[in-house]
This record gives C-alpha cells, structure tokens and sequence, in this order.
C-alpha cells in the first residue's frame, strides 16, 4: 500500500458491500487511454497481479470508467451551453432596454409624465398619503374633544391639522413635499398618540368618521352638480372669437356695400337654386365658422363640386356675417344661397305652433325658471332645458322643408356640427321605398329607443308608438319632399306639437317630435354614412369615424370649443382656414 502513489484514491469501505476497499485510479478520468490500455490486458494476469500485489483492492470495470468520463463530459459541455445561452440573453436584454429607453418621451409633467405610471416607487407618495389619513384621524379626534369640552387637545389638534396643511400644500407626490414634511408627520402622528389616549373610544370614533363620510358625500354631490352645470354654461356659451367674427364680417359687409351687389348676382344665379337635376344641401345655423367647415368639407370631397348646391338659413342677426363669409370665402365651383329667416312672411304663430308656443310667457318661464332663486338647485337634468337653441326657430325650421324649397324634389339636411369625409352623391342614387327620411338608426340593444324620448305612460304615446321602436339621428337626413307633401308631413307634426302643449309627451328638442312625425316613415342607412358621438364619447372605434361619410359633433364638446376632445377635433379643424385675415384678426387658431 505504501508504494502507491498520490493519484489513487481509497473509497469508504462502508460504501462497499463486499466490505473490501476499492481503488479508482484519478489518471482514469483524465486520459481514457489508460482505460483502454487496462482492458487490453488478459482478464488473468490482471487478476493474478492484483492477488499478489494488492490481495485487498479490488479494480473498477472500464465500462463504468469510460461513463463516468463521458458524464463528466456532458455535464462541462452543458454548463457551457448555460453559461453561452445566459451571455446572449443578457446582451439581448440590453440591447432591448436600449432601443425603448430612446423612444420615451422623458420629458417630465408633474404627475402625468409618463415616468411616474411605469418607474417609479410604488411608495412614492406614502408621506404624503400619510399626512393626509393623519388630517382626517386628528379632525375626528378634534371634534371629540370639543364635544368633551378638552378645549387644549382640540386647540393643540386643530394646529397640527392647519400645519399639515400648510406642508403638504399643492403636493402631488413625496418629491413635492418639502425637508421638514417628515418631521411635521412625526410632531402629528405624536398629537394624535396623545389624543388616543385621552379620548380614544371605539364607538364614538365609528359615530364621528360617519358623520364625516356624509358630510363629505353631500359635498361631492353638491360638486358634482356645479360641474354639470359650468360644462352646460360652458357648452351653449359663444366663444368670444366667434362673436368677433360675426361682428368684424357683417361691418364689412355693410360698410363695403355688398347687400345691394349680392341682391343682384342672386337674380342671375336663381335657375341654380331650384333646379332639381343638382345635388342640394339644406343648413339652418347662426355659426359662421361651423357653417363654412360643412360646406368646404362637402365640396372638397365632391367629385362634381358644380353640381352641389347649399341652402343656408340663419337669422337676422347673423345673415350679414353669413354673406360676407361666403362672398369672400365661397369654394370656387358650388352654389350658395344664404337667406334670412325672418324674410319667411309665411312661418308666423297662426301658421306654426311650435312658434306660438316659444313666443308664449308659461314656456319662457319653463325653459328659463325665472322664479328659481338658483339655476344649479334645479337639478343637472333640467340644465339641458335652458338651452338657446331650443328657443330658436332654426331648429324647428327642418319641418317646414318642403314650404322653404317649394320646387325641390329632395334635399341632404345637415347640422353645423358635422364634417363630411366622403362624396355625398350617391345619397341621392339611394331607392328610399317610398319612406320620407332616410337616416341611420342609433339604437344598440336597448339603448337609444323611443322610450327614452317619449313619455310611455301617457296613453297618447303609447296606443300610437311601440316603446322599443329603434330611434335615428338629426344631422344628416335625406328628405323625399315629394313623398313629404304627399303624405302630409307638416301637418302630423303641427297635430302633436299642439297635443304636447303641456310637456307631457316629451319635454325638449326637435328630436323627439321627428320620432314621432316621421314613425314608419325612415329608411335605415348603413351606419357608415353616418358616424355620431364625437362630442360626447371618447372612446369611438378610430376604424369607424375614418371611414365614415359623415361625423358628427353630438354633444356638449364642439370642436369649435376649448371643451373639445384633442384626438377629434383634427378632423374637423383641417377644413378651417387659419390663414383668414378676419380669423387671425380675431384670435382664432388651431
């Protein structure tokens, strides 16, 4: 034994069953020659050698040699396929944090950068947050030690409250708290120690945090109410840029003497306007500006823009700034007639009932509630009621269609809050089955039916109309005049306009009176011609309004308004031409 070198090592003999020790030579792993070498010799003189030389020790085989090396060899070349395959997905990885570090936008907003969401500590505003439970637990404590006459602790408690306040100030983070905000949060937190002590008390703690719950409830309410309200001021308000334009429009227009010239060229161009081969457009609006985005878009979008005429009317106050804009602002090739609707001698009181009704004292005072002290006590459903445009014969005046335009046989009516991105040509190709309107119904599964404009529970209503009828939308509307006189249209409106009198079948608007004037009298159009809700809901399908013929602005938020949604308003804002001088001279830009 002794003359064995280093390189053989001696097992365990409790490893060994045999009980007898075995040696492994250390060269066998590192030179697979001397295993071969080994199993060339005779099985005999193998074994005799060992009796002799080492009757104890007992060889292992080759074979288990020769897997031992080749385990060995498989587990090195694994770990370096490990230690290659990590490498390049850290350098991925790296490259990866790369590219998308350079396309942020890393410019930092205050609390909208785009860094807070995504990087930052989700702790970053416990400070603040802390300070702020702090507030509310020492307002609670405060008014318990007032009802318990402990003048000193609400004294004291009221301070710390006034001094939280005061650290915390227009923070909307723990980065925009001041050094000493941890320490006030410590002075606080010690207040409040000393106030738990004193008054602690589980069931009046529960009373007191209630009664702040509902105090606090009222105020949202009341909050809520006033912002319905300014968003309803702020909606039916006119910019003052489009009142300076309607000013600057109609001094020029009187001062440079165009009523007498325009007279003249209308005569010329008469044979145009009720020529019933062409394409007409009925406009009823006192927004200048609103008024020139539909007529550019229409014809920008026609194929045959000379075959396009457009009918505007609007009121006495406007009419000037209406023809001034179009004189000098008109597309080249289409027609335009702009008339004033106070020249229609026939629309008077004995004639239209709804005009008797708007000029009567009871509706003014309902519309306006002039003996209501406040106009936010009334409620934010009664806000949409004191709309101007509700008191405004234009809005009626598309029931009267066939009286305006006596020698027409068909006409796209359009709201001023509209774009159109397509021709609009074909409408008048459309084979209508002998209906009067042709428009696109807006109902989705129970939404948008006739229940949710007229009053169900009148009998009037509902012996004549189904509840679940699917409404249809004013703005762009295809009116067959011919089938209109034939049936007497006008006529069914005036019957239920004096049957609402009272308000009892429906409370506001023109649509609801359209529902039901014009009942299982509207053709359904395919809903791309016409796209609405870009005045109220934010989250149209972007795939729809593109390929849309028509979008409409429903709703409070205009595109000409600051209220507007950013991501619609392009669609409107590309046919406005900012480089007017009467725009630029009044402050009007994108």
């Amino acid at each position: 034994m002794g003359d064995l070198s280093t390189s053989w090592v001696f097992e365990n003999p409790a490893n060994q069953v045999s009980g007898r020790k075995k040696v492994i030579p250390r060269d066998s792993f590192q030179n697979d020659t001397g295993i071969e070498d080994n199993a060339s010799h005779s099985t005999t003189n193998q074994t005799d050698e060992s009796e002799n030389q080492f009757p104890n020790v007992e060889f292992a085989s080759p074979a288990k040699l020769k897997r031992q090396v080749l385990r060995q060899e498989r587990r090195g070349q694994r770990t370096l396929e490990l230690i290659q395959q990590e490498k390049e997905t850290d350098e991925q990885m790296q490259e990866a944090a790369i590219e998308k570090s350079m396309s942020f936008e890393n410019s930092v907003i205050g609390k909208y950068s785009i860094w807070r969401r995504d990087y930052e500590s989700p702790n970053a505003d416990a400070i603040l947050k802390l300070m702020r439970d702090q507030i509310i637990m020492a307002k609670a404590y405060a008014n318990i030690a007032k009802s318990k006459n402990v003048t000193n602790l609400y004294v004291f408690l009221m301070q710390q409250c006034g001094e939280n306040q005061r650290v915390i100030g227009k923070a909307t983070s723990d980065a925009d708290l001041p050094s000493s905000a941890l320490d006030q949060a410590k002075a606080m937190g010690h207040a409040l120690s000393l106030a738990k002590d004193e008054l602690y008390d589980c069931h009046e703690l529960a009373k007191k945090f209630r009664a702040m719950l509902q105090s606090t409830e009222r105020k949202v309410d009341g909050l809520k109410k006033k912002g319905t309200f300014l968003i309803q001021l702020a909606a039916k308000t006119f910019p003052k840029p489009l009142h300076c334009l309607s000013l600057q429009l109609a001094a020029d227009y009187f001062i440079l003497g165009f009523n007498e010239e325009d007279a003249v060229k209308e005569d010329a161009i008469r044979k145009k306007f009720e020529d019933p081969s062409l394409y007409h457009y009925a406009i009823f609006s006192d927004n200048v500006l609103a008024t020139s985005v539909v007529v550019n878009s229409t014809v920008l979008n026609a194929k045959e823009p000379q075959k396009h005429v457009f009918h505007i009317v609007t009121d006495k106050l406007n009419f000037a700034a209406m023809k001034m804009w179009f004189r000098i602002s008109a597309p080249a090739d289409a027609t335009i007639q702009v008339e004033n609707i106070n020249d229609f001698k026939w629309l008077n009181s004995s004639y239209c009932s709804v005009l008797r009704q708007l000029e009567s004292a009871r509706l003014k005072e309902y519309y306006f509630k002039a003996n209501h002290p406040s106009s936010i006590s009334a409620g934010a459903d009664n806000l949409k009621y004191r709309n101007p445009k509700y008191l405004s014969m234009l809005n009626h005046l598309r029931f009267y269609l066939p009286e305006v335009y006596p020698k027409l046989e068909k006409i796209l009516f359009l709201d001023d809050d509209i774009v159109v991105q397509k021709d609009l040509a074909p409408l008048w190709e459309i084979d209508m089955q002998g209906k009067v309107n042709g428009a696109v119904e807006t109902c989705k599964e129970s939404f948008h039916r006739f229940d949710k404009y007229l009053n169900f529970s009148n009998p009037k209503i509902s012996e004549n109309f189904e509840a679940s009828a699917c409404g249809w939308a004013f703005g762009m509307n295809m009116f067959d005049l011919k089938e209109w006189r034939k049936r007497n249209i006008t006529g069914i409106y005036h019957y239920w306009q004096d049957m609402n009198e009272d308000r009892t079948l429906w409370k506001l608007g023109s649509l609801p009176p359209g529902l039901i004037t014009f009942y299982n009298l509207t053709y359904a159009m395919e809903r791309s011609w016409h796209v609405l809700g870009l005045g109220y809901d934010p989250a149209l399908n972007q795939t729809a309004i593109e390929n849309a013929a028509v979008v409409h602005y429903n709703g409070n938020y205009k595109p000409w308004l600051g209220l507007a949604f950013a991501k619609y308003k392009p669609y409107w804002s590309k046919y406005v031409e900012y480089d007017n001088p009467y725009l630029r001279r009044c402050d009007i830009n994108e």
